[in-house]
């Protein structure tokens, strides 16, 4: 047994093989993984330890399971039982598809900043893709860049009120949950831009 990042005790052999982490024991595991998805592992490593300090075996309340956090309706769409994700891996595998089709299907433009990309799929790896889709309806049905975190997060608060999610763009209704998904933006943000300081990609 041995300390993870968040001081709890995990097993050492659920632990990769890898003594030169610099972020957590998962590092070469994370970092494998993301690379072949095309994400940016540093980032995939600040979401796990915001969902879970590192801890493969962690359930949530609402039954999110393993180092990110993923609910069995969500890995359901990739094949995956509920089963298998307290296995790292697995976990680590459907994070980086849920990433990939986040950004596959809000199609930014060319011109949007990588940290704007990177708020916005949070937001919707958080409070989910419908409800980030909505804001960014919103956005353009305002006038305003649907392509701004600054923007999207406005209308994510708005949808709060009748006056907006009785709007007809808005198909998923109102959202409730913006403090919790700014907030955890914020977090896994300021996350990653330390772990950028201390990793190389």
């Amino acid at each position: 047994m041995s300390l993870d990042n968040g001081g709890e005790r995990i097993d050492d052999s659920l632990l990769p093989v890898e003594s030169n982490f610099k972020i957590s024991s998962y590092d070469h595991l994370i970092r494998h993984i993301s690379e072949k998805e095309g994400n940016d592992w540093r980032l995939m490593s600040a979401i796990a330890y915001h969902e879970s300090r590192f801890m493969p075996d962690l359930t949530s309340r609402c039954g999110a399971k393993g180092l990110m956090q993923i609910m069995p309706s969500v890995a359901r769409q990739f094949d995956v039982a509920k089963e298998q994700l307290s296995d790292p891996e697995t976990n680590i595998w459907v994070a980086n598809k849920v990433l990939t089709k986040i950004m596959t299907t809000l199609r930014f433009t060319a011109s949007t900043s990588e940290h704007d990309k990177m708020k916005i799929v949070l937001a919707a790896y958080n409070g989910g893709i419908g409800h980030v889709t909505d804001a960014r309806r919103l956005a353009r049905a305002y006038g305003e860049n649907p392509n701004s975190w600054e923007v999207v997060a406005k209308y994510l608060c708005l949808k709060s009120l009748p006056e907006y999610y009785e709007s007809d763009v808005v198909k998923c209704g109102r959202f409730g949950g913006s403090k919790e998904t700014l907030a955890y933006v914020d977090n896994v943000m300021g996350k990653y831009d330390k772990y950028c300081s201390i990793a190389m990609r």
